[in-house]
């Protein structure tokens, strides 16, 4: 789609951030349907940042890092990396878009839906933000964001990067993930965790539930804790033309069992 009211493309480090203004990564959704409110885009491909850098304590995702660079990425044989292809696949995008669609954009995009909002969630991955005054914050995923297309992001802000802990990503883990058609949007993911070290198992639900919600156990819940859990930790389920909130409650709660089962039994 023509955006006509964008008046310039700048490089995004030389750029001084002002209202009319937005970030240009991968772009497929800024092209995808009008933007008035816009008049120019900082392009972000200008920093040249390194697209995965794998580190000692586990793995920084530039935000300008496509799916497809994601997805393709040869990574030390961590347990938990065999979500990533997961993940990538839940985004049913054409190649074009596999290869343009970038980790930070579909998180800023902040819908139930984003596939690298359930992946960087449930590894406890942490956001860098970078302030229009040059200041720096970190906030966790699961926190960063709010509700539907809601995140914590204030004018100006930028998504950097998110670091995947090494800890999170030699855990065990089992992925669901259920659409209400077969090349729908993801209706509920539920994925879990399970640390080597001491037990403790982490149930995170996404596209469902209007935000990440994240569950943690000492040691594996029995079934019936499990639901309990479940029951007090989501305050409403999310509901549009993709699933009703009433269904999402309900696979929810069938996913979250059988990934509960296959964590036990792995």
């Amino acid at each position: 789609m023509d955006l006509p009211g964008i008046t310039e493309v700048a490089d995004a480090r030389l750029a001084a951030w002002r209202p009319g203004d937005a970030w240009l990564a991968g772009g497929t959704w800024l092209f995808s349907e009008p933007q008035p409110a816009l008049s120019r885009l900082l392009d972000l491909h200008a920093y040249r940042w390194p697209s995965l850098r794998v580190q000692p304590d586990g793995l920084e995702i530039a935000a300008t890092c496509t799916l497809a660079e994601l997805a393709r990425a040869e990574l030390p044989p961590w347990p938990a990396a065999s979500l990533i292809g997961h993940c990538c696949a839940a985004l049913l995008g054409s190649v074009k878009v596999w290869n343009a669609a970038t980790v930070g954009g579909n998180i800023c995009l902040s819908l139930p839906a984003g596939p690298m909002i359930s992946l960087t969630a449930a590894l406890d991955g942490m956001c860098t933000i970078l302030a229009p005054g040059g200041s720096e914050r970190r906030i966790p995923v699961a926190e960063f964001v709010t509700g539907p297309s809601q995140n914590v992001l204030q004018p100006g802000d930028l998504l950097r990067s998110v670091h995947l802990p090494a800890a999170a990503l030699q855990c065990v883990t089992a992925f669901r993930q259920l659409s209400l058609s077969p090349l729908g949007r993801s209706a509920a993911v539920v994925i879990g965790r399970r640390s080597p070290r001491d037990g403790t198992l982490v149930l995170t639900l996404t596209a469902a539930t209007t935000r990440p919600v994240q569950l943690r156990f000492a040691t594996g819940p029995g079934p019936g804790e499990l639901l309990a859990a479940l029951a007090g930790a989501v305050p409403r389920y999310h509901d549009d033309v993709h699933g009703a909130s009433a269904w999402r409650e309900a696979i929810t709660r069938q996913l979250a069992l059988e990934v509960l089962d296959e964590l036990a039994r792995s």
